[in-house]
């Protein structure tokens, strides 16, 4: 089992170091077994939108404020804990877009459940809250 986090300022110039630290640690435990060509670009873009939802909703772009993550691997279970200090979003309030409004927001919950396997929100914990992405990572099919 991995196990590792990283404090990072809420700017959206980290977003490449946020993106290749995940992909670096999953790499390393996981090696060649993955195809990460398949695999790199629906970890990144769930991860892209976890991270720059933390950083211009909850911190508001206040850059001092540090994005908590936490990456967890069990086999090929990760686990992708995102944890922000700001008010929090109500998700009972939360409607999906319809196409046909086009409306600008809401899209980031619909593409990281649709990335995930399991996406969950817990508001305030400790005065933080935490967003939690987990997927399989599957094996490379040989042949």
């Amino acid at each position: 089992m991995m196990r590792t986090e990283l404090h990072i300022p809420s700017d959206l110039k980290f977003l490449a170091v946020v993106e290749h630290w995940l992909l670096n640690c999953l790499e390393l435990e996981l090696g060649d077994s993955v195809d990460w060509t398949r695999q790199a670009s629906r970890i990144r873009l769930a991860l892209v939108e976890a991270y720059s939802n933390a950083v211009r909703h909850a911190h508001k772009e206040q850059s001092h404020l540090p994005v908590l993550l936490r990456v967890e691997l069990k086999e090929r279970e990760m686990v992708l804990e995102i944890w922000d200090c700001g008010n929090g979003f109500d998700l009972s309030t939360y409607l999906p877009p319809k196409p046909e409004e086009k409306q600008e927001g809401g899209y980031g919950w619909l593409i990281m459940n649709r990335l995930m396997d399991r996406v969950e929100y817990q508001l305030q914990i400790d005065g933080r809250n935490c967003l939690k992405l987990e997927t399989r990572l599957p094996a490379m099919e040989v042949g």
